[in-house]
C-alpha cells in the first residue's frame, strides 16, 4: 500500500520543533530516536483494525504535513495523528488564555507554539496506567519498554487481541488489569473519538468501568489519551503543588483553571511542564520535558 500524505492547516500557535522536544520527555511514551532534526516520527497502533503504521510529521509554515506508512486504515491513522499531536484543535484562542492570566503567559512564552502530545490511543494511556500503578516511572517505563521489545512489532505496541492472549509475570494484578484493557479496547469502550465526543465527565466515568482503572488512570486516559484540550485533573498532586506556588497558598485550581477555558489541560500541560523545569533546575538534573506527570 502507498503511503497517505495530508497537508493539514493548523489553526492558532504551533511548533513542531517545541511538542517534538516535549514529547522527548514524556515518558509513558518517548519518541524514539529521530532519523531528520526537523520531522518528528513515531509507529503506532491505529484504532478500529488495530495495524501498526508510522507516521512521519514535518512542519510547513503554519501547516503540517503528514506521511503515514502502513497496511491499515491510513486515513483514519492520519487522523488519529492529529488527535494524539493536538494539530486537530482550533488553537486561536489560545493566546486570549495568556491575557487573562499572566502565569500562562510566562508559560506561553517559555514554550513557544506547544501543543500537548498525548499517547497514541487511549488504549496504550490505560495500559500505562496499569503499568505505573504503585512503581515509579522508570520502573513502569521499563515494563513498557519490554513488552513492546518481547511482544510489540517494530517498535509499537501489543495489539488489544495479542495482549489479552499474553501470559506475562508482571507484579500484583497488572497482567489481570491489561487484559480487562485490551478487552476494552478490542470492545471500542476505549476509541478516541467516541470519548472525546463525550462530556469529559462521562467519560471519565465510561473509563471507570474498565477493571483496573480508578479516578486518576481514567483521567490520564481521557485527558491524554483522548487529549481533551479542555479539562482540569482532579487527582493530579503535583498540578496542585504548582498552582500554590505560581499563584499563592489561598487560590485553587478550580479558581484559576476557570480563565483557561477551553484550553484547560493545554495550560495545565504547560504549568506541570515549567515544574518540571524549574524542579531539576534546582536538583541540578537534566529536565525531561513534560512527560513525568502521567496525567498532566
Amino acid at each position: 500500500m502507498a503511503p497517505h500524505e495530508v497537508t493539514v492547516e493548523v489553526l492558532g500557535p504551533w511548533s513542531l520543533a517545541t511538542s517534538k522536544r516535549f514529547w522527548e520527555g514524556f515518558a509513558p511514551a518517548t519518541l524514539p530516536s529521530q532519523r531528520e532534526l526537523g520531522e518528528m516520527w513515531t509507529v503506532f497502533r491505529v484504532e478500529g483494525d488495530w495495524s501498526r503504521v508510522e507516521v512521519r510529521v514535518t512542519q510547513e509554515g503554519s501547516s503540517a504535513r503528514m506521511v503515514v506508512d502502513g497496511d491499515g486504515d491510513l486515513e483514519r491513522a492520519a487522523a488519529q495523528a492529529c488527535r494524539f499531536l493536538s494539530l486537530d484543535i482550533d488553537g486561536r484562542g489560545w493566546p486570549e488564555v495568556g491575557l487573562r492570566d499572566e502565569v500562562i503567559a510566562e508559560a506561553q512564552e517559555r514554550l513557544p507554539g506547544l501543543r500537548p502530545c498525548g499517547f497514541h490511543s487511549p488504549y496504550e494511556a490505560a495500559a500505562w496506567a496499569v503499568l505505573s500503578q504503585r512503581l515509579r516511572i522508570v520502573q513502569a517505563a521499563k515494563l513498557r519498554d519490554d513488552l513492546v521489545r518481547v511482544h510489540g512489532q517494530g517498535g509499537a505496541f501489543p495489539a488489544p487481541d495479542q495482549l489479552r492472549a499474553l501470559d506475562l509475570d508482571l507484579p500484583g494484578r497488572k497482567t489481570e488489569y491489561l487484559h480487562a484493557v485490551a478487552e476494552a479496547a478490542l470492545d471500542g469502550r476505549l476509541d478516541g473519538d467516541a470519548l472525546r465526543a463525550m462530556e469529559v465527565e462521562q467519560a471519565v466515568r465510561v473509563v471507570q468501568e474498565v477493571k483496573g482503572l480508578g479516578p486518576f488512570a481514567a483521567e490520564l486516559v481521557v485527558l491524554r489519551g483522548a487529549n481533551a484540550p479542555d479539562a482540569v485533573p482532579h487527582n493530579e498532586r503535583r498540578l496542585d503543588d504548582e498552582i500554590t506556588y505560581r499563584y499563592g497558598a489561598d487560590r485553587t485550581l478550580a479558581e484559576v483553571s476557570a480563565a483557561w477555558r477551553p484550553f484547560r489541560t493545554w495550560a495545565a500541560v504547560h504549568l506541570r511542564t515549567l515544574r518540571e523545569e524549574r524542579t531539576h533546575e534546582i536538583s541540578g538534573r537534566s529536565p525531561s520535558g513534560g512527560g513525568v506527570s502521567p496525567v498532566t
